[in-house]
């Protein structure tokens, strides 16, 4: 059963495409949290067009500072790189961080460590929730976006 958007129990996919990008926004969301944020060449016949993140990243899009600091999400990865997102979740609006920073800001990861940094590069290719999870504000790292959206992305953020 899906609930009315944006209510606690609201459940689907969602989607819209928006002037700024070259693709639309897909989101998924299971029990009123987000589980997914992808960008796919089109939308599915069944994705519906209002849900009150969908009108937030509209605005974020256009210029609005927004750090979705409030958006409740459901990550369902391994434990090492939910940390990373939970980390990466933290680099504010209009600042980036590079792979190191991002290591050395995540709890029980050591920077120079090999294996740790793939952790790292393996969790942002994989971050199923981009924008919410500003995989793009780390730079020299390829994210969960495609280019050109994490490169208008940057663009928004003056990155």
């Amino acid at each position: 059963m899906t609930a009315t958007p944006g209510d606690p129990g609201d459940t689907g996919v969602f989607g819209r495409a928006y002037g700024a990008l070259d693709r639309p926004i897909e989101v998924g969301t299971a029990g009123g949290r987000l589980i997914s944020l992808s960008f796919p060449e089109s939308l599915p016949a069944d994705a519906a067009g209002d849900h009150p993140i969908l009108n937030r990243l509209g605005d974020y899009l256009d210029g609005r500072e927004d750090e979705f600091a409030d958006v409740e999400v459901a990550i369902t990865v391994p434990t090492d790189r939910r940390s990373v997102l939970e980390a990466v979740r933290n680099v504010p609006h209009g600042e980036s961080v590079d792979l190191a920073r991002v290591v050395k800001m995540t709890p029980d990861l050591d920077h120079d460590d090999d294996g740790d940094l793939e952790t790292a590069r393996t969790a942002l290719r994989t971050n199923p929730i981009p924008v919410v999870v500003p995989d793009h504000r780390v730079m020299g790292v390829s994210g969960a976006a495609p280019e050109s959206v994490a490169e208008r992305l940057r663009g928004i953020e003056r990155l």
